[in-house]
């Protein structure tokens, strides 16, 4: 989003999977036209409507309250003390004081909140902001969690894993629930980072849908805390507004993995899901040509063996008596995004021991 005269205060409202008594913050530049000053951010725990429910921790940056981010660039804060329950809302709080663009992320499926011009980072209530539907400034929050939790599974995907129409300030997205799964499991467990961009596709960067799932990879993967799972489910897009061909996903598919293994990652191939729809065939998103894409790359990930595992997310959604229709139990309405059920069933499909084998090789 583009608005370069933005000064004031944004409370963003961010799921954390795991607990734990010390978290830190990455704050982003990446995508911002100019430096960008941070003079003021804090971190709590958040109670309803963005209220801080306990103490709000002011953040440092090599030990200074202020930071300037260069253009292109993160920062990462310093470790600080914060006892966070697994599964529960933070609120990271950041002021801007000079005026900038406003890059984020929209339609987060999330209320958080945001002023103007002045300073607000440091109140326990959002009495002086308003709502607003966009993640800004800040790219991930780190909990520090020790053992049983052996690192993180990244979920790298476009609207499906964003969470797309799941139900506003409930974490219906299917990483969320799929961390609810591990949570609730006794032993080892992981934790997960949910990387999914709403529009984004595997093979060309968008201006409205962020860089491709290659040139992310490396930031949004590998660079990630503790990673050491990737689920990949994208593919979508590239079929209906892009017109890619299966030979097209499928080498960057090969790519991707070829990535993760060399950065000692296990990666986990999803299959794509049915999205054939009254909307979709009208505007040519849909055709018979390109279900034809879809079924020869969901073949292709579910045979091949390239992939450490397949979670089978078309199966788990579609339609019993026609696989090229999501399960109406499951659909949203729009043909193309699961509700909750249908984020539920996915996140229920995935073998766990799956994800915590040790890598090998």
């Amino acid at each position: 989003m583009g608005n370069n005269n933005y000064t004031g205060t944004i409370r963003n409202i961010v799921f954390a999977a795991v607990g734990g008594h010390s978290v830190r913050v990455r704050l982003t530049n990446t995508f911002g036209n100019q430096p960008l000053k941070i003079g003021d951010a804090y971190i709590g725990v958040s109670g309803a409507d963005g209220n801080i429910h306990g103490p709000n921790v002011p953040l440092t940056f090599a030990g200074s309250r202020t930071t300037t981010i260069p253009q292109g660039a993160e920062a990462l804060s310093d470790p600080v003390s914060l006892t966070v329950p697994a599964l529960t809302d933070l609120a990271v709080s950041v002021y801007v004081p000079q005026a900038t663009e406003r890059t984020g992320h929209s339609d987060s499926r999330e209320t958080s909140y945001i002023t103007q011009g002045t300073d607000h980072a440091g109140d326990t209530t959002t009495a002086a902001y308003a709502p607003t539907s966009s993640w800004l400034f800040v790219d991930s929050v780190d909990v520090m969690a020790g053992p049983p939790n052996q690192g993180t599974v990244v979920a790298l995907g476009d609207s499906i894993t964003d969470g797309a129409a799941s139900t506003v300030n409930a974490n219906k997205r299917w990483p969320n629930d799929l961390a609810r799964r591990l949570n609730a499991r006794k032993g080892v467990t992981l934790s997960v980072a949910d990387e999914g961009i709403s529009g984004n596709q595997v093979l060309q960067d968008t201006s409205s849908y962020g860089v491709s799932a290659l040139n992310r990879f490396d930031r949004d993967v590998v660079d990630r805390t503790g990673a050491k799972d990737v689920i990949l489910l994208e593919g979508i897009n590239d079929i209906g507004a892009a017109d890619a061909q299966a030979n097209q996903l499928i080498a960057a598919y090969q790519q991707l993995i070829a990535r993760a293994h060399a950065a000692h990652l296990k990666i986990f191939g999803g299959t794509l899901t049915p999205f054939k729809g009254d909307w979709e065939i009208a505007t040519g998103y849909w055709s018979p040509e390109k279900e034809q894409t879809r079924e020869t790359v969901n073949n292709w990930i579910l045979h091949s063996g390239a992939f450490d595992g397949v979670i089978d997310f078309a199966k788990a959604t579609a339609d019993p008596s026609n696989p090229q229709l999501l399960n109406p139990a499951y659909d949203s309405n729009d043909h193309l995004h699961p509700n909750d059920a249908g984020y539920q069933a996915m996140a229920d499909t995935i073998n766990l021991p799956m994800l915590l084998r040790p890598v090998t090789g």
